[in-house]
């Protein structure tokens, strides 16, 4: 890989770049020794910072990409959206758990020592002022700096005379037909509300009788939240021609609402939005059938979930808002007001405008040099070949997913020597070749075996439809484990070679999605191990028949060896340090909060061991803290790519072990999942993982350095000194190192 030497010599040195960040790190480390004889109470819940409030903290992260004017305008946007859909996910999930804690009176305290009550109160406290910044940077930076660039998202009241004529004709003609007002009356009980609702409190009167009535219109999902103008009134706004020009449909709804009501003299009319309780739960020891019981429970998802949350604008009446939390049976607490816009999670959409030069340069994933020829641009035609050569890394999205992964599964289905493929399927994108690449091969009568985890939170649908249509191909389709969610990302191919029968495997990080490969970073390895063809056949086997093996060849498998062995390592490299050597642990995650595991590691950074944690979400570990953590380090990178990958480096005295997998250390992915994490042994691969986390560690555009406070600071370049992007670094290295840059 292109800086393969430089970031190789910066990771041995472990960083010193990062020292300079954290000066308070060369001061802290020299008093290791004499610390370590202090005896230190690891329960103590001032070691561990809050789940709820660490994942705030992420999303906050988010949010800064929004508001930093060195992110593209339109990418702006697109995390502005993302931030608003990552808080509907926490409410319907996180929210709503502890909500029914509460009322089922838990008082169990987290690590931190808080009750569920105490949590709920804590998240607002937080959450007000990000979404307060959130909607008045949209109002105040975001939407005049769209204007300037010709982009303009209008309120109706500002519409010019002919842009009001052709918006009524065209809510009458399109808009109306689709809309249904609901009375609330003693005769009409108040309307359920489906979750993640954009809809209208109206207020009426009628004239004869001087009464006050209430009705909720629904702002319908099927028609778009902005509409767009036809160009011919949209050439000018404040003397410059536009690119784009929309109004949001729930404005223009609002200022028609006389077809709904005739006769009826409209008082007021305010939008609000609810977000309801999500999460599914399913009783699989008393399920007869696993994928009916999940259908039953998703449509409870729809229809009869409580309402956990209601965003309303601040200009709200005290009449509506009311009425509202009372029939929707909320507290105070659960609403929260805004200025301007609902719903920011629309804003995705403005992604699709034709303006290249407000978003990110396009970015091609590049065929791994090993897969292509030497000369021209045309893939090699055999995929085992090159795996039997040597165990093959692919790094997503620098790599192509289509052009490895993938490849590898399709031309397994095509092949006439491959007997069998088996595979998990955790999530899978609508349109995916792989599906059809299994179908084909049960077709051609291969054995296929795929394990569908029908819990996948928020795909269950999706992996449904999959699960039935692979079912009627001939797949042999399996649901998992009871109790636990199968989330591992492997590949089995079984292939006849000559008189020898040999099995190829994939184990990776990620999905098999061909669309979140694009924007998830993920890795895999492609080999012909026997050792790791071996373990796979008896991970399956385990997962589709009977079976109590706990202990692999070489894979680490959770619940059964995976944090034992990460345990063992972590004390290995605690044992280096007390016989005079060094220690080094570095570890990238998703997320970071088993409390074993975070005590494993202040256990190591009281022994000297140094750490460094490369975690993008959740920590609940509290870096820098004088006589437990202080050779701790703990960094997030957010931007470009979403963060995804687990890689675990352990030094081990110079025989250094890199290991990859599903997992992060948490304990549904130790305690209650089916996960798999393999170590990598071919040299020059392991000096690639090595110098990814290398490239993380030394970010200085992205990177965010967790504070034993909980705060995360961004690291921003010195003067003089180039600013290092991770996600850039890596996307010139696959050009460089595929012969393409």
């Amino acid at each position: 890989m292109g800086k393969a030497k430089k970031n190789k010599s910066e990771f041995e040195q472990t960083t010193v770049e990062l020292q300079k960040n954290t000066p308070e790190f060369e001061q802290t480390t020299e008093q290791t020794t004499e610390q370590t004889t202090v005896e230190v109470n690891l329960s103590d819940t001032d070691y561990y910072f809050n789940r709820e409030l660490s994942w705030l903290e992420f999303n906050n992260r988010v949010l800064h990409e929004a508001t930093d004017p060195r992110t593209p305008l339109l990418e702006r946007l697109k995390f502005m959206a993302i931030f608003s859909s990552n808080l509907d996910e926490f409410f319907m999930v996180r929210v709503a758990g502890l909500k029914q804690q509460v009322l089922a009176q838990v008082s169990k305290r987290t690590p931190d020592g808080r009750t569920p009550s105490e949590q709920l109160d804590a998240i607002r406290v937080r959450l007000l002022p990000m979404v307060t910044q959130q909607h008045q940077h949209f109002e105040q930076e975001l939407r005049p700096l769209l204007a300037k660039a010709g982009i303009y998202i209008l309120d109706y009241v500002d519409l010019n005379q002919k842009q009001r004529n052709y918006l009524e004709n065209y809510y009458s003609e399109q808009i109306f037909p689709v809309l249904t007002p609901l009375a609330v009356d003693p005769s009409h009980p108040f309307p359920y509300m489906s979750n993640l609702s954009l809809n209208l409190a109206v207020v009426v009167k009628d004239p004869e009788t001087g009464a006050e009535l209430f009705a909720r219109v629904k702002v319908p999902r099927v028609l778009k939240r902005f509409v767009p103008l036809p160009e011919k009134l949209q050439q000018q706004q404040n003397g410059k021609t536009t690119s784009w020009t929309g109004v949001p449909l729930e404005q223009i709804i609002a200022h028609n609402l006389e077809s709904l009501f005739p006769g009826m003299k409209i008082q007021e009319c305010h939008p609000f939005r609810i977000t309801r309780n999500a999460d599914l739960t399913v009783e699989e020891y008393e399920a007869d059938d696993l994928l009916i019981a999940i259908e039953e429970e998703l449509r409870k998802r729809r229809f009869g979930r409580s309402a956990v949350r209601m965003e309303i604008p601040v200009t709200t009446s005290k009449l509506v808002r009311h009425t509202l939390m009372r029939e929707l049976e909320l507290e105070e607490t659960d609403v929260y007001e805004f200025e301007g816009l609902l719903a920011l999670g629309d804003l995705m959409s403005l992604m699709a405008l034709p303006r290249p030069e407000l978003k990110d340069p396009v970015w091609e994933p590049v065929v791994p040099r090993r897969l292509r020829f030497p000369i021209g641009e045309e893939n090699v035609e055999d995929i085992f070949s090159v795996i039997r050569s040597r165990d093959l890394l692919v790094h997503h999205p620098y790599h192509s997913f289509g052009a490895t992964v993938e490849r590898f599964i399709t031309q397994a289905a095509q092949d006439p020597d491959v007997l069998a493929i088996k595979m998990t399927l955790y999530r899978t994108s609508g349109d995916s070749p792989i599906i059809d690449a299994l179908i084909r091969a049960a077709e051609n009568g291969d054995q296929v075996s795929v394990l569908i985890e029908l819990k996948a939170r928020f795909d269950e649908e999706n992996n449904i439809v999959w699960a039935r249509k692979l079912e009627q191909a001939g797949v042999h389709v399996v649901y998992g484990l009871v109790g636990l969610k199968t989330h591992t990302k492997i590949v089995l191919v079984v292939r006849r070679e000559g008189d020898t029968i040999r099995r190829y495997v994939h184990i990776g990080t990620g999905n098999y999605n061909s669309k979140t490969a694009k924007l998830y970073t993920d890795l895999g390895l492609l080999s012909c191990r026997d050792d790791l063809g071996a373990d796979l056949t008896d991970l399956f086997n385990s997962l589709t028949g009977y079976s109590r093996q706990k202990s692999y060849r070489k894979l680490l498998v959770a619940p059964f060896s995976l944090r034992d062995r990460m345990i063992e390592m972590i004390q290995r490299e605690i044992e280096h340090c007390r016989n005079g050597a060094t220690g080094r642990i570095v570890a990238k995650m998703n997320s970071l909060l088993d409390p074993k595991m975070i005590a494993a590691l202040y256990n190591a950074s009281q022994a000297g061991v140094k750490i460094d944690l490369i975690v993008r979400g959740i920590c609940g570990l509290r870096p820098g803290l004088k006589g437990v953590s202080e050779n701790i380090r703990v960094v997030s990178v957010v931007g470009r790519f979403l963060e995804h990958s687990r890689i675990f480096y352990f030094q081990n005295q110079g025989q250094e072990e890199v290991y990859i997998g599903s997992a992060d250390w948490m304990r549904r992915n130790l305690d209650r999942r089916v996960e798999a994490v393999t170590p990598v042994e071919d040299p020059e691969i392991t000096k690639d993982l090595e110098e990814i986390l290398a490239i993380m560690l030394a970010d200085n555009r992205q990177a965010w350095d967790l504070q034993p406070d909980g705060t995360y600071i961004q690291r921003q370049p010195a003067q003089g000194v180039k600013e290092e992007s991770a996600h850039q670094i890596l996307m010139d290295m696959a050009l460089q190192s595929s012969g393409i840059g």
